[in-house]
């Protein structure tokens, strides 16, 4: 990652938008007898919101800091495998790349892009602050979404605004016109990169470990969803890219427009029953369709425990996201500091 990210840095102007789409499940099968009694009494709920994957608990990545020859392995806190994977690696890489994030013209009319995908999965009792990154947790994967939702949504927000503002300034175009002399800063902006949430719906892909003839009967039960009425069964890959393509993609003051109307969204992939895509605002546990308390109700797509957004769930949410961009930001530095000491990114810093 600090390769990559030092390779763009010295060999790219700017960037547009980053999409951070990579990430793990974490699962490592299913619970049988609960999948196929859900299918059968709620076909469409049961393979959009499933209950029943079974997830692997306390899963540590490999040190990230190498053995001393003389002292041994410097004694390291752990680091959750689903957390960094889905969650923290994205948020340090665009920490580094937030030079070239930065590095648009004034008069451009647009700023760089930070597009997360998150997940319809993204449930609110799967995240817990104790639990920070989701090691004892049976959902990690859920978990780690449900951040993504959080950090994505309060971004903009004047609570998390000296939060965000220091993780995304990280020295600005100076540092890119340091590392890459085709950067002119003199006619470059320092406006702070706009961070946006999307997520594919639903899609057959090789994330849940499926025998080849269980995953086409995967794939099969997610088109007879979409034709049973859910706008949330994209099924395919390209499907599944429409909201990030066109949050990257579409003018910026149509997004300032479409957010600044109803406000700031989970861009979901969504299709009709012939599979034709399109992008559908998401609603998110606390936050509603975007943030505004008395907002439409969009009753297609929508969870059947979701509740309507009241003031309070949304100051409740507000202070949850100042509280884990404070966290994210403290674990940053902390790493940060852990691996300079021992020669590892000093560049990066």
């Amino acid at each position: 990652m600090q390769r990559l990210a030092k390779r763009l840095l010295f060999s790219t102007p700017k960037l547009n938008a980053a999409i951070l789409n990579a990430g793990i499940g974490g699962w490592e099968g299913l619970n049988w007898p609960n999948a196929f009694y859900n299918l059968f009494t709620d076909w469409v709920n049961a393979v959009t919101y499933p209950t029943y994957k079974i997830s692997g608990v306390g899963w540590l990545t490999k040190p990230q800091i190498p053995a001393d020859g003389n002292a041994g392995r410097t004694e390291e806190p752990p680091l959750g495998e689903v957390f960094c994977a889905n969650v923290f690696g994205h948020y340090l890489l665009c920490h580094y790349l937030a030079p070239l994030l930065s590095a648009h013209k004034a008069d451009e009319g647009t700023v760089g892009r930070v597009i997360w995908l998150s997940s319809l999965e993204a449930y609110a009792s799967a995240f817990s602050l104790e639990d920070f990154q989701g090691l004892a947790s049976s959902m990690p994967y859920e978990a780690s979404k449900r951040l993504t939702d959080i950090l994505a949504l309060t971004a903009d927000l004047l609570s998390t605004t000296p939060l965000v503002t220091q993780y995304l300034i990280n020295d600005g175009p100076q540092r890119a016109a340091k590392n890459n002399p085709s950067t002119n800063t003199t006619k470059t902006s320092t406006r702070r990169p706009k961070i946006y949430l999307t997520h594919p719906g639903i899609c057959s892909t090789g994330i849940m470990p499926l025998h080849y003839f269980l995953a086409l009967l995967m794939t099969a039960a997610f088109y007879i969803a979409r034709w049973l009425g859910s706008q949330w069964h994209g099924v395919t890959a390209s499907n599944g890219a429409c909201a990030p393509a066109w949050v990257a993609l579409a003018q910026q003051s149509t997004l300032d427009a479409m957010e600044e109307r109803e406000g700031k969204a989970k861009w979901g992939s969504a299709t009709d029953w012939w599979g034709k895509e399109r992008v559908e605002r998401t609603e998110v546990e606390g936050w509603g369709w975007g943030g505004v308390v008395g907002e439409r109700i969009r009753k297609k797509g929508r969870w059947r425990h979701a509740k309507n957004l009241t003031e309070r769930d949304r100051q409740q949410f507000e202070e949850l996201g100042k509280e884990c961009w404070g966290e994210m930001e403290q674990l940053r530095r902390e790493w940060e500091g852990r691996l300079a000491a021992v020669g590892i990114g000093e560049e990066m810093n």
